[in-house]
C-alpha cells in the first residue's frame, strides 16, 4: 500500500530581530564607589512600563569604560533579572580583537537581543580594517550586532561604503547613528538592510521622520513616555502628534548634554530620588 505520508513543509525562517522603537541606554548607579544594584533594579522597574522597546546595558551612558568585566557582567544580570521580558542589548567594545571576540562569544550566551559594538577606539584603522573588525565580531557572536558609529568617541569614521558592505552580513542588523552625516543617514535608510537608530538625541525627529527605525536615547531617562510617543507617532505618520511631542524635547536634550554624558542625567535622577549622583573618575559631578 503506498504511503499517504505528506512530507513536512519547509520550516519558516524565524523573523530577524527588530530594533525599532525607543531604547534606553541605562546609567549605572554607584554608591560609595560600588555599583548600586538595588538602585539599578529600581531604575529598570521604573522605566519598564513607559513605552520602551528595550534597554541597553553598559553603553557609554552606563559608564562602561569605568567598569571592569565582572562589574559589567553583574550589571547585565541585574538588568536581565528585572526587565521582565523587555529585550536587552549589551555593549561590547575594545581594541584588542582576540579579547573582543572572546567577550562577544561569552556575552552572546546570555539571553540578549544583540550587542552594541563600536569601532576600536584610539587605533584609527583604515576602512578595510574596520570591515574586517566588524565582520569578525559578527561571525563570533551568536546574537546580532548593532554597529555603533560614533567617531567623536572612537576616532574612527565608518564611511558609507563600509556600512553598506557591513549591511550584507547576516548578523549585522542595525546601526546606532552618531556619525553626524545626514547624507549617510538617509542613504542607509533608503538602502533598507540596516535598521537605523538615531544615536544623537537632537536628530531623533529627523531620523525617524525620514524612515529610521527608532533611537537609543540617553535623554529619555527624562520624559521617557514623551520620547516613546514621539517615535510611535512618527512611525505611524502622524506628524501633528509627533511635532507636539517633540516641541519641548530639543531644549531638554541640550540641557542634559551641557556637560559630558551622563553627568547631568545622573544629577537629575538623583534630584528625583532614583539614584545617588555618584560617577566614577574621570567623570566629575554636575
Amino acid at each position: 500500500m503506498p504511503s499517504t505520508h505528506t512530507p513536512d513543509a519547509p520550516a519558516t525562517p524565524a523573523p530577524g530581530p527588530d530594533f525599532s522603537g525607543l531604547w534606553l541606554p541605562l546609567v549605572t548607579p554607584f554608591r560609595q564607589g560600588a555599583v548600586d544594584h538595588d538602585a539599578l533594579a529600581l531604575l529598570v522597574a521604573h522605566y519598564r512600563p513607559l513605552g520602551l522597546a528595550g534597554f541597553v546595558a553598559c553603553g557609554s551612558t552606563g559608564e562602561a569604560a569605568a567598569l571592569d568585566e565582572d562589574e559589567q557582567d553583574a550589571v547585565l544580570q541585574t538588568i536581565l533579572q528585572h526587565a521582565e521580558g523587555l529585550p536587552v542589548v549589551m555593549g561590547c567594545s575594545g581594541y584588542h580583537l582576540p579579547s573582543v571576540l572572546a567577550r562577544a562569544r561569552a556575552l552572546s550566551r546570555q539571553p540578549l537581543a544583540g550587542l552594541l559594538v563600536p569601532a576600536p577606539y584610539y587605533v584609527r584603522p583604515p576602512q578595510d580594517g574596520l570591515l574586517a573588525w566588524f565582520r569578525a565580531i559578527a561571525d563570533a557572536s551568536a546574537v546580532p550586532l548593532i554597529v555603533y558609529d560614533i567617531p567623536y568617541r572612537t576616532g574612527a569614521t565608518l564611511a558609507l561604503p563600509t556600512l553598506l558592505a557591513l549591511a550584507a552580513h547576516d548578523n549585522i542588523r542595525a546601526v546606532k547613528d552618531c556619525g553626524g552625516d545626514a547624507f549617510k543617514t538617509h542613504t542607509l535608510i533608503a538602502d533598507g538592510r540596516l535598521q537605523v537608530l538615531a544615536g544623537e538625541d537632537p536628530q531623533i525627529f529627523a531620523t525617524v521622520a525620514a524612515g529610521g527605525a527608532g533611537a537609543i536615547a540617553a535623554s529619555a531617562h527624562l520624559e521617557t513616555a514623551r520620547f516613546a510617543e514621539l517615535i510611535a507617532a512618527l512611525r505611524a505618520g502622524d506628524l501633528g502628534r509627533a511635532r507636539a511631542a517633540w516641541q519641548p524635547l530639543p531644549a531638554l536634550t541640550a540641557a542634559l548634554f551641557a556637560q559630558p554624558n551622563p553627568i547631568v542625567i545622573k544629577q537629575r535622577l538623583a534630584e528625583s530620588g532614583l539614584i545617588q549622583p555618584d560617577l566614577r573618575p574621570p567623570m566629575a559631578g554636575a
